[in-house]
């Protein structure tokens, strides 16, 4: 971690003319005030417990050490079922890589490790790895919240051993026998498989090739794991719902690492905000060029393939067959990562300044108090077990409402996706929720009184949710509106909503991110300090009388002028005693609204139902209110 020799002197400048598609933007080293912030900022990381600890690094190597010999148990057994010979049934054996923050080794307390099992060609996945091995594993005591998810883009088989959480993935290989010293990173391996296994196997190829294409690893390691500490916090991290995960900031440093290579983590954490709040997306983030093999697997290439042109913020992945590995960002959550890249940049802008501390660029994003409407999303199950493979089902497809809001709304409509979920600990019965901040579009005037009806998107998103395979009786999801004001209090740290005069307790981080991004009207930072004037005009707006409490917000049907029905989950439907979650001849409750009536603002009033009102314009659309 250190940044000077052992005899004090500042490091040796490198001139690493390979590293990189294009020179360098700077080779200078380290200065004297450098030094001292990068060892401030060490010390942050030590004090924040970025760092496992021995006990628990053994462990793992513990955990590692055991599922290599149950899965060389687990191919032995099918080798001997399969009629080889004794002699290949001695020498068979599936072998361990792991890929991700435990191979790059920035990984901190808890986190998971990612492993892939590679087993030899008479081995398939979707039998003898997703049920004959998965049916070994349930039945060990090691082992708990066993998930299987064999139809995502990368199957694997998430659980946890001895409490370490373990996403195991699988590929099969065109050898009988897999060595010891199989080398993952040589382009061989990829012969005459499926592309499942390509996928499976670019993880581990792909970490291998960021190590050796960055100039200086432990410089690396330090700044990957202070950005991908910051993503947490300020709420981009998770690319399955929308923004970027671990690898996606291990490219993007990377590449930092490339055009600065003698720049300490420091440096590059300041070069790194600067740089990305310049981007020209969607031009790529490369670490190397993009070669094509004979192989035949197709790669990232706008040029030739028509749907690659659709990428907003494509990074590439440097072994082949190249592939984005960022496709998942919309338009909603590249502007929510580059309004967090211009909060940074001032931020640290004002740490080379001396005008403020490591502590300020690390601060949480305060999500809910940055807008005024949310969409909450509630997913619920008869037991523990179905919840988490329907949540995990759930989440890997929120993105798509907000994908589909964008388009129904032709983008006029911005959808903010908080990676966090919730959970309501005075109810009883298994669920979770997800939350979506929303405003207009800024810097686009609307008529007043104009709607944005998302009923029909949600509606669409809700049926496709339904179309889950291992859909059980009990799981279900509900979408309501909930404003500001009525957020549930168990989405605050504290259990409660904070005084409005004692909201912002990290106002520097709020005022330099507000500072750096004047420019941009859509700034959900400032949007956190409009005048109380706001609120006073929201008040004004008819509030939903006791009629309208209920224990999730449901589906809503609402037209202007034309009477509805709201469908909502009571509290009392919940029999924890019961196999089913819900009495289904009892489960939803009518209740016929009359008219509704325009507010001078063009909001809806009724009774038990509030309509989205979002700067004179307002969504129809899942409006139950939330039980206080």
């Amino acid at each position: 971690m250190g940044s000077r020799n052992p005899n004090g002197s500042l490091p040796q400048l490198s001139q690493p003319s390979k590293y990189g598609i294009t020179k360098p933007i700077s080779l200078a080293g380290p200065s004297e005030a450098d030094v001292q912030r990068n060892t401030e900022l060490e010390k942050f990381l030590i004090e924040s417990g970025l760092y496992e600890s021995k006990e628990e690094a053994a462990k793992r190597e513990e955990v590692l050490g055991r599922i290599t010999e149950i899965v060389k148990i687990w191919v032995k057994q099918l080798t001997r079922q399969r009629g080889y010979t004794d002699q290949m049934v001695e020498e068979a054996k599936a072998v361990i890589f792991t890929f991700g923050s435990y191979r790059l080794w920035v990984h901190g307390p808890g986190a998971d490790i990612d492993t892939l099992c590679v087993g030899p060609s008479y081995v398939n996945r979707e039998e003898d790895f997703f049920i004959i091995l998965h049916d070994i594993l349930a039945e060990m005591e090691e082992v708990t919240e066993l998930q299987p998810v064999p139809d995502a883009h990368v199957p694997v088989m998430k659980f946890k051993f001895q409490g370490i959480s373990i996403d195991l993935l699988y590929a099969s290989i065109s050898l009988l026998v897999v060595p010891d010293d199989l080398d993952i990173s040589c382009v061989s391996v990829l012969h005459n498989v499926d592309e499942q296994s390509v996928r499976s196997l670019n993880g581990c190829r792909v970490a291998d090739q960021i190590l050796k294409l960055v100039p200086n690893i432990e410089h690396f390691r330090t700044a990957l794991r202070c950005l991908k500490f910051w993503a947490k916090r300020r709420g981009v991290y998770s690319n399955v719902t929308g923004f970027l995960g671990g690898v996606n900031w291990a490219l993007l440093v990377a590449r930092i690492c490339q055009l600065y290579p003698n720049a300490i983590p420091s440096m590059l954490l300041s070069r790194f905000f600067r740089v990305y709040t310049q981007w020209r997306w969607p031009n790529p983030v490369m670490l190397c060029s993009i070669e094509e093999d004979e192989l035949g697997f197709p790669v990232w290439d706008p040029r030739k393939n028509p749907r690659d042109r659709f990428h907003h913020m494509p990074i590439i992945t440097p072994a082949y067959p190249c592939m984005n590995s960022s496709y998942n960002v919309s338009v909603s959550t590249l502007r929510v990562i580059m309004e967090q890249f211009q909060c940074g940049n001032g931020i640290c802008e004002e740490i080379e300044l001396n005008k403020a501390q490591w502590n300020t660029l690390f601060e949480r994003y305060l999500f809910f108090e940055a807008y005024k409407n949310y969409l909450q999303v509630d997913i619920v199950s008869a037991d523990a077990d179905d919840l988490l493979a329907w949540k995990g089902w759930t989440e890997s497809r929120l993105r798509l409402l907000t994908l589909k809001i964008e388009r129904d709304t032709n983008g006029m409509l911005q959808c903010h996706p908080y990676p966090n979920e919730y959970v309501d600990k005075s109810k009883l019965f298994p669920h979770c929720s997800f939350f979506m901040g929303l405003q207009r579009k800024e810097g686009v005037s609307g008529q007043e009184g104009q709607q944005f009806d998302i009923r029909g998107t949600v509606d669409e998103f809700r049926q496709e949710i339904s179309m889950y395979m291992y859909w059980k009786p009990g799981m279900d999801i509900y979408v309501s509106h909930v404003r500001r004001r009525q957020l549930p209090a168990f989405v605050f740290p504290d259990g409660y909503r904070r005084p409005r005069t004692l909201r912002h307790p990290n106002q520097h981080t709020e005022k330099a991110c507000e500072d750096v991004t004047r420019s941009q009207s859509g700034s959900a930072e400032r949007r956190i300090k409009r005048k109380h004037d706001d609120e006073a005009v929201d008040e004004k707006l008819s509030k939903p009388r006791d009629c309208s409490t209920s224990n999730f917000g449901g589906t809503s049907h609402i037209s202007i002028g034309q009477e509805a029905k709201l469908e909502y989950l009571r509290t009392g439907d919940v029999d924890s005693n019961s196999d089913r979650l819900l009495d289904r001849e009892k489960r939803y409750e009518e209740i016929t609204i009359q008219q509704a009536r325009t507010d001078d603002q063009g909001s809806l009033t009724t009774c038990g139902l509030t309509s989205l009102h979002v700067d004179n314009l307002s969504i129809v659309r899942n409006v139950g209110s939330q039980e206080q």
